[in-house]
């Protein structure tokens, strides 16, 4: 612990001290406080640059990724400058920028179940804005290893939730969600898209989650699960109850780490879009009437796994399949494959890389 708040830190923090629930004790807290962060795009910006506006005295970074054009709408902590960057270092920056006071810490990597532990051991809680469904499920099995809160939050569109994860001490997140979902049915911002003020909305909310557990102030989100409507403007709040027995589960790792994903799929694969072949969008019909590869013709992955076959495929010509990404892709040409179609080819990055290449 640190000793009395020093007279330039009080005239930073002059407006957060004043508040009798925090004071100086609070913001001592605050400077001695070690929180890590997983993600630095549209939940990460606005939670990072709070909580290095706040004074929180270390903060790590882990993000594997790099900043791209589409993120800038939301991802508030990047700039055009720093398209092509890494997103961890970028951020590194703007907090920086924002308090040279605070130490930052990167990691440019993904958090994987070998690493997980050595990255997050000594840090006082987890704030994960990750973006898919097996880093959710390591840093929650992460947090109960080392009984710290797990703060989450996860955004589809206009909708978002948020809750406080606490083993021990309340639900996991698996109590939420005990296994993932199979790989590509359930949509990514940049499938679904997203509203750069939704984040903006529930990342800050993450962030004073932790400045709630770091001070002490108010009740946290343990046992309730905090759903917002940006479109009706309205949070509405749902109980969630634990299981010590899930606990454990986790703890040993007697949770599925993910399923099936498109790169264990063998089926033929292409990295751009070829002349003189029929194309094939998998994606749902609201994705393709908002942007499609011209010539494209919509046939949902829903409805292949329901039996349907696109013309182009039962007419026996050379066709290229595409999705957002890659992911439905793969297993629409899987699905068709094994119903006895052949001629087909997936488009790996799909429309989301073709439209950046």
């Amino acid at each position: 612990m640190g000793g009395p708040v020093k007279r330039e830190q009080i005239a930073r923090y002059r407006r957060q001290i004043m508040l009798g629930e925090v004071g100086q004790a609070g913001q001592q807290k605050l400077l001695d406080a070690r929180v890590a962060v997983i993600g630095a795009g549209g939940l990460g910006s606005p939670a990072l640059l709070y909580l290095a506006g706040a004074g929180v005295g270390h903060v790590l970074i882990i993000d594997d990724d790099v900043a791209d054009l589409s993120n800038l709408h939301r991802q508030v902590i990047h700039t055009t400058d720093g398209v092509g960057r890494p997103k961890a270092e970028s951020a590194r920056e703007a907090m920086l920028a924002l308090n040279p006071s605070v130490t930052v810490s990167v990691a440019v990597e993904r958090l994987t179940w070998s690493n997980a532990l050595s990255l997050l051991e000594g840090y006082d809680m987890i704030l994960d804005g990750s973006d898919n469904f097996e880093t959710r499920h390591i840093a929650s099995w992460a947090a109960a290893s080392l009984g710290v809160p797990h703060i989450w939050a996860s955004i589809l569109g206009f909708d978002a939730q948020l809750t406080v994860f606490h083993a021990d001490h309340g639900p996991i997140y698996e109590d939420l969600f005990p296994t993932p979902p199979p790989a590509g049915s359930v949509p990514s911002c940049s499938q679904a898209g997203v509203l750069g003020p939704v984040v903006g909305v529930v990342g800050s909310s993450m962030a004073m989650e932790a400045l709630k557990l770091i001070t002490g102030v108010g009740r946290p989100l343990i046992g309730r699960l905090g759903y917002y409507s940006s479109m009706d403007g309205t949070w509405e709040y749902i109980p969630v109850v634990g299981n010590p027995a899930v606990v454990e589960m986790v703890r040993a790792k007697e949770v599925l780490a993910g399923s099936v994903s498109s790169e264990t799929l063998d089926v033929p694969r292409v990295a751009s879009v070829p002349s003189g072949v029929a194309l094939v969008d998998v994606r749902e019909p609201h994705e393709f009437a908002a942007y499609a590869i011209p010539g494209a013709v919509n046939v949902p992955l829903s409805t292949i796994r329901s039996g349907a076959v696109p013309d182009a495929v039962a007419a026996g010509g050379e066709v290229l399949v595409y999705c957002a990404a890659g992911v439905r892709s793969a297993q629409a040409v899987a699905i068709l494959q094994e119903a006895g179609y052949g001629g087909m080819t997936s488009l790996d990055g799909g429309i989301e890389g073709w439209l950046d290449g």
